[in-house]
């Protein structure tokens, strides 16, 4: 009957000190695993297909109809001249005109006593929008030269464009995303830990900017109109799960 007792106190014993050393092994695995946050960065460079300069003619003259014809020739020279530099016509776009009267004020001993109608100003816009940036471009320098002949002319910065930049914010993600992955690797590797699903993820702002230069970033994103050779940035924000690595 001793024996008997003396096997059960041993059997209990060696159950007791299992739970024990499971307890153990639990807390330190338990221990080991958290999360790793990082952040991965995809940037490229890329070149704008499409260009848009915006611009204006004016006339001004005592008689309306007289300075609408007057602003009627000086549109056709603008669509002339720039169709002679390889513009297409249909790349070339003018707005409905907008016409004020131009006045101005009378005094008498220093005191103003009203107005005096002068004439009419007659203003059109218009837009050149093309994917021959190079034409374009050529084209506009020489725009101002027309204010030599007598055309009242202003002309914009152009603004560059790029048809395909949803195709680049996706890629940009992706490369982001897998930039993200590789460093959490790194770091779990380097910490003796594994690696385990993503918990989180999360893209920031796009921030397109110059190809060259130190534009800054806005906490909003950037989009330069400005420079026709871009670069383009994100970063993604991601946690991912770790656990002790398996020996």
């Amino acid at each position: 009957m001793n024996n008997l007792w003396k096997y059960i106190i041993m059997a209990t014993a060696v159950v007791l000190a299992s739970i024990v050393l499971a307890t153990a092994y639990t807390q330190r695995y338990r221990s080991m695993t958290g999360t790793i946050t990082v952040t991965g960065l995809g940037e490229t460079e890329f070149m704008s297909d499409m260009i848009v300069i915006e611009g204006s003619i004016e006339n001004e003259n005592y008689d309306a109809a007289e300075g609408y014809r007057g602003l009627e020739e000086a549109r056709n020279r603008v669509i002339n001249f720039l169709v002679s530099k390889g513009v297409a016509r249909e790349a070339i776009t003018f707005n409905m005109p907008y016409t004020y009267e131009l006045t101005t004020s009378i005094y008498e001993d220093g005191n103003y006593v009203g107005s005096r109608f002068t004439g009419y100003n007659l203003t059109q816009s218009f837009t050149i929008e093309s994917t021959d940036v190079d034409a374009v471009e050529s084209a506009a320098r020489e725009l101002p030269s027309l204010l030599a002949q007598g055309i009242d002319i202003s002309v914009q910065n152009p603004m560059y464009y790029y048809s395909k930049l949803e195709s680049v914010k996706h890629n940009l993600i992706a490369a982001a995303a897998a930039d993200a992955h590789e460093r959490a690797t790194q770091i779990a590797i380097n910490s003796g830990a594994e690696l385990g699903n993503l918990s989180m993820s999360r893209a920031g702002v796009f921030q397109i900017t110059a190809a060259t230069g130190d534009e800054e970033f806005s906490a909003g994103g950037s989009f330069n109109l400005s420079s026709r050779e871009k670069k383009a940035r994100v970063t993604v924000r991601a946690e991912y799960k770790i656990k002790p690595a398996v020996k």
